[in-house]
């Protein structure tokens, strides 16, 4: 059994306790175990504020469809929580150890969102522990709603998420897996806009919607439907691996849970980096270490140490640049930006996943268009650079083109952008206003200085 109401009130107290301990003038951070950000320096020094007594479910109310959420809860737990109610969350981001407070101050997407939206839009409060120590409860209509709609993109700048009361939806016990080839991104994005416009795939109900490009003629959309019953399911947590299945599995079936989890266990197709896709390796790697989180800590581990880098530079490789992106760009524009970046990056694979927003209003520092559909690309990788390229350069090149064709760029990431750029994209001024009223003295870091700095 979770705990109980009194006990997450205690421990707001004693949060509340601590961080008013912590010195003032020094910056804090949280100590927590695990992160899903892309931003490896030294440990940040001084105190950390305790978060470990939120990470539970409160609750689930079966007959509302709603869950009661501490912060640091993972997806992990949640997801098993509310599957025993045959319900889940509207989105669930790709990765098992993704908190639900991580995702709505940064930002989740998953193939739910092109009628779901993104994770913080099924929030319906939040009770936050706020830069000057008080803690407010946030809902879209009372008093502290400029700190809920801002609170999204903002990363922990404006304070933390201690609990959360968040919509579900019912589920069914698996979802029919359908891989749609293309070789032409205009006849792809096309009939992507097609399928998220009527919510149908010829007559069949599509319930999640994402893709993958292997090349610029080789590329899937991949359309997931509930269903009750199953004639087989796949497993995607022994030796066969997820992302390559639609170059060889046009149908397939999976558990609900399984389906969420569908790229934990390779990092979409990442863990290729450590060797864990060849068949002897995968057969030695231990399952319960086959996730996301054990292989963020070992590029955690080789980007504070440099060890690649120091390996390349011993056989004579060129400098790597970590080109580790999610953007949204228009759908209109979407052939567009694949073209430049598969012509000037050239990474694959390249994740697709359709977005559109279910507010009618944009959100404070994330100011996507409430009647825009958008698709993300996520691409995790790195790139050779020419002798003379500066640092960033692919990178740059990236956040040009996303601002040029109208779309957004996730801050979980390394971002390269200078000040006055920077805000003018993510509201600036907007920002400032929320911050002085609820972080006035600055006790925690600025969203710039600690997504760029």
């Amino acid at each position: 059994m979770g705990p109980s109401v009194e006990d997450h009130a205690g421990a707001v107290r004693a949060l509340r306790a601590q961080y008013e301990s912590l010195p003032r003038g020094e910056p804090v951070r949280l100590a927590k175990r695990t992160s899903n950000l892309f931003r490896f320096g030294r440990p940040g020094a001084g105190p950390g504020l305790d978060v470990s007594r939120f990470d539970a479910v409160l609750g689930v109310d079966p007959v509302a469809r709603t869950a009661q959420v501490q912060g640091m809860v993972t997806y992990e737990k949640l997801v098993d929580a509310t599957l025993r109610h045959g319900l889940m969350p509207l989105v669930v981001p790709q990765l098992k150890t993704i908190t639900l407070g991580g995702a709505v101050a940064g930002l989740g997407i998953e193939s739910a969102s092109f009628r779901n939206g993104l994770p913080h839009e099924s929030v319906l409060e939040m009770e936050i522990l706020t830069g000057d120590g008080r803690v407010v409860t946030a809902r879209p209509d009372n008093e502290h709603a400029d700190l809920f709609r801002a609170f999204p993109n903002s990363y922990g700048t404006l304070g933390y998420a201690l609990r959360l009361t968040i919509e579900l939806e019912p589920v069914q016990p698996y979802v029919k897996v359908r891989h749609r080839r293309f070789d032409d991104a205009t006849a792809c994005f096309a009939a992507l806009q097609e399928i998220c416009a009527t919510g149908r795939d010829g007559e069949a109900r599509v319930d999640f919607l994402d893709g993958t490009v292997f090349g610029p003629r080789q590329m899937y959309l991949t359309i997931g439907s509930f269903t009750d019953t199953a004639p087989w399911t796949g497993d995607y947590t022994g030796q066969e691996i997820y992302y390559r299945s639609p170059l060889h599995r046009p149908i397939d079936y999976l558990t609900v849970r399984d389906y969420l989890w569908r790229w934990d266990t390779d990092w979409f197709w990442c863990s290729r980096a450590f060797g864990a896709q060849h068949p002897v390796v995968r057969r030695l790697w231990p399952r319960r270490y086959r996730r996301s989180d054990v292989y963020h800590r070992i590029v955690g581990f080789d980007r504070r140490h440099r060890v690649s880098a120091r390996l390349d530079r011993l056989r004579g490789r060129p400098p790597q640049e970590a080109v580790v992106q999610d953007v949204e760009v228009p759908v209109t524009e979407a052939p567009r930006f694949l073209d430049f970046f598969l012509g000037e990056v050239g990474i694959t694979p390249v994740w697709l996943c359709p977005l559109r927003l279910r507010e009618p209003e944009p959100w404070t520092l994330y100011p996507l268009k409430p009647d825009e559909l958008y698709v993300n690309f996520g691409f995790w990788s790195s790139v050779a650079r020419r002798p003379g390229q500066a640092a960033d350069h692919h990178n740059r090149l990236i956040e040009a083109r996303v601002d040029e064709l109208g779309g957004h760029k996730s801050l979980y990431s390394t971002v390269h952008y200078p000040p006055e750029e920077f805000w003018e994209l993510y509201n600036g001024p907007a920002y400032a206003a929320v911050k002085h009223e609820y972080d006035p003295d600055g006790r925690l870091p600025d969203l710039y200085d600690k997504c760029v700095r």
